[in-house]
């Protein structure tokens, strides 16, 4: 899945962490991200080809069952930078209301979903995506 409009992939690398953009924007954490700087850049690589799976595999059902409400091009075409962030928070921020916690790891929320309904698959899509399309950016406060 690590297609130029695969959400998070962005040309980093295999070794990229899928929810970069969200990490980075302090809108998740995870366990299995490692920070690496590359010249002037911060890059996340994960630690963990399975995770890595996962995260690929959750990120690619969010765009394919998001894509109508938030008129998302093509997974074949790359996300501008705003959609892409408002995807991976979006969707991690509705993912963590439905488990009801206040857990923001990535990989722990990934597999509490999994074990909650066995697959990704079969989370309950139309809600998340409700709150996925709902989400706003935080937004910045005037200095």
């Amino acid at each position: 899945m690590n297609q130029p409009g695969a959400a998070g992939a962005c040309c980093q690398g295999n070794g990229a962490c899928v929810f970069t953009k969200a990490v980075l924007a302090r809108s998740a954490e995870c366990a299995m991200a490692r920070r690496v700087c590359l010249a002037e850049r911060d890059l996340l690589e994960c630690s963990s080809p399975v995770a890595r799976l996962n995260c690929e595999t959750l990120a690619a059902l969010l765009h394919e069952r998001a894509r109508f409400a938030l008129k998302l091009p093509p997974p074949s075409r790359p996300l501008m930078h705003v959609q892409a962030l408002r995807l991976q928070c979006g969707g991690l921020a509705a993912l963590r209301g439905w488990l009801g916690g206040d857990e923001a790891d990535v990989h722990a929320m990934v597999q509490d979903a999994q074990q909650r309904c066995g697959t990704l698959v079969d989370l309950p899509w139309d809600e998340l995506v409700r709150v996925l399309a709902a989400w706003q950016r935080p937004r910045r406060g005037r200095f």
